[in-house]
């Protein structure tokens, strides 16, 4: 028994110990020896692979994702193709585009109303404010809107994709500064304020994708907008009113 017990603690003792500074990719040979900002915690490292030369790195990636050949997955029939770690962040960019969007449309509606609805798409149709209760009521032509207009921006950045080859921004849907965008804001940053708007975005996205995860999960268990929940937090509890009847005025 006691033989047992030391074992156990052995394992226990092993599993919370400071991994290894140089551990090594047994399929690409990565070293894990880069210093983590996201992670500073002692033995704690990334894999070289995340050379900072991509705005935002801070050297998070403790499973390892950035050793992976991306590139040889998605480019096929390309003469050429941005790098492993460029298609990482262009699915990091895309995904976190789409969940600011998500995370507005949890706030919108139950702060700024919904639209109107009418005879044909049913008067209610659009006044639930909850969107996990709104997707079971908005019609069905509504949805599919959305979904083609999803498929056509996403049809639109493979062309740009396969256009831009090697040269790719990851993310650049060719609109802002520059030679031949759009540029309807007629944005015109500095390089190195360029480069800050960058790292502002790749925050938002990641800010919005672990945001939109909880608003959905807490729409679903809730089964209110997320305006209701708020304002229930600003409120003050029952018993702290009914204390105010015995308690002195002024106090």
């Amino acid at each position: 028994m006691k033989l047992s017990v030391a074992t156990l603690l052995v394992g226990s003792a092993a599993a919370f110990a400071p991994a290894s500074v140089e551990r090594t990719s047994t399929s690409l040979n990565v070293e894990f020896n880069v210093p983590s900002e996201a992670l500073p915690f002692k033995g704690v490292c990334a894999p070289d692979t995340l050379d900072k030369t991509l705005v935002g790195d801070v050297g998070f990636d403790p499973v390892g994702f950035s050793t992976a050949p991306f590139a040889k997955w998605f480019d096929v029939g390309q003469k050429s193709s941005m790098s492993d770690l460029e298609w990482l962040r262009e699915a990091e960019i895309t995904h976190g585009r789409i969940a600011q969007l998500a995370v507005l449309g949890f706030i919108w509606p139950s702060v700024f109303g919904t639209f109107p609805g009418n005879e044909w798409s049913g008067v209610d149709a659009y006044s639930y404010t909850n969107p996990t209760e709104a997707l079971s009521h908005v019609p069905v032509f509504a949805i599919e809107q959305i979904a083609g207009a999803m498929i056509w921006v996403e049809l639109y950045r493979v062309k740009c994709i396969r256009e831009d080859g090697a040269d790719r921004l990851p993310g650049d849907l060719r609109l802002g500064q520059g030679e031949g965008r759009a540029n309807p804001f007629k944005l015109d940053y500095s390089p190195e304020e360029y480069e800050e708007k960058q790292l502002q975005e790749i925050k938002h996205c990641r800010l919005a994708m672990l945001g939109a995860l909880g608003l959905w999960l807490q729409a679903v268990y809730s089964g209110s907008d997320i305006a209701s929940q708020l304002g229930g937090a600003f409120e003050a509890p029952a018993y702290v009113a009914k204390a105010g009847y015995f308690l002195p005025e002024g106090i």
